[in-house]
């Protein structure tokens, strides 16, 4: 995009603001499946993963902005480490996003294109379950999981997205927010044999961005998130599930003024898992992403991941 039509885009939005970075700041709920199983005391969890986002994303029409597409390449690095917190099992994991993005189409009826590369906003998650089974090692936990095929799991987390992705303050379209997100989440888990029911609703709460577009002042209203998940497993390593997702985004505040630009967006998945060697698995997954409003994204999104537990 030339430096006058970033300008113009600029200029525009701050006249009628739209915070509408993609679906992937979106999820910040992270429509997660199996995520409160229970890990082994003693061990540790490395993660890779790669997912291709692609779609449509709406604007507001006063920014002239039309057929926009997006195409995001991610790439993600991941840690778990359980341990002992207050004789309760616990958890503490570490997500490292990098991301490749494209977002193309007419604006003012002109061919335009913006690509940002860069690292995304890394998550520090801490957890906890409060009732389920209890910290073990890797025989005892499998001990306690085959005398009780009938269970249940609450968990609760916080976790923190830290503002050190890549940000311009000249610019609208970032792949970091320049602004802490704390996420307070509470789960639960009800397993009965081979099928799982997952329920967790997450809260959004976000500091100001005090360099938003040239010195302005953003703020954002908390958003709330609702997911589930049901799983079935099948012989050792091999799990599928089907999910659902909803995601309420507050409105933006800029320099004191509301914005109106609430949004409503649910989401629906398909993951498999399946082992690939000792003590190594992979998932396949597939997200669509809808928008329930004139202003948002809609979005498909096929992704891959790889882990391996070790002590």
């Amino acid at each position: 995009m030339s430096n006058s039509i970033e300008r113009l885009w600029n200029y525009t939005v701050i006249l009628n603001i739209i915070i509408l970075l993609s679906s992937f700041n979106l999820f910040s709920q992270d429509v997660e499946p199996r995520r409160w199983n229970s890990l082994p005391l003693g061990t540790n969890a490395i993660g890779g993963g790669y997912a291709f986002t692609f779609g449509d994303t709406n604007f507001d029409p006063i920014l002239e902005a039309e057929d926009v597409t997006i195409e995001f390449n991610s790439f993600i690095v991941s840690y778990v480490r359980p341990f002992k917190l207050a004789n309760k099992l616990a958890r503490i994991d570490v997500l490292l996003p990098y991301t490749i993005a494209k977002w193309e189409g007419l604006l003012s009826g002109n061919p335009a294109k913006v690509k940002r590369n860069g690292l995304s906003d890394p998550r520090i998650r801490l957890s906890m379950n409060l009732i389920g089974s209890p910290p073990s090692g890797p025989k005892e936990l499998q001990e306690y999981l085959v005398a009780h095929p009938i269970n249940t799991t609450v968990g609760v987390s916080v976790a923190i997205r830290l503002p050190i992705g890549q940000y311009y303050d000249d610019k609208l379209l970032n792949l970091g927010d320049n602004q802490f997100k704390i996420v307070p989440q509470i789960g639960i888990v009800h397993n009965r044999g081979k099928w799982s029911y997952e329920f967790t609703a997450s809260g959004i709460f976000y500091t100001k961005n005090n360099d938003f577009l040239n010195v302005n002042e953003k703020k954002q209203d908390p958003t709330l998130g609702l997911q589930a998940h049901i799983i079935r497993k099948f012989k050792p390593g091999y799990w599928a599930s089907i999910s659902s997702a909803y995601g309420l985004t507050g409105q933006s505040i800029i320099n004191s003024e509301p914005i109106s630009d609430e949004r409503i967006d649910i989401i629906g998945s398909l993951a498999f898992g399946f082992p690939v060697a000792k003590m190594q698995g992979m998932k396949i997954a597939y997200f669509l992403s809808d928008t329930m409003t004139d202003i948002g994204a809609n979005t498909n999104t096929f992704a891959l991941g790889w882990s391996i537990l070790f002590k």
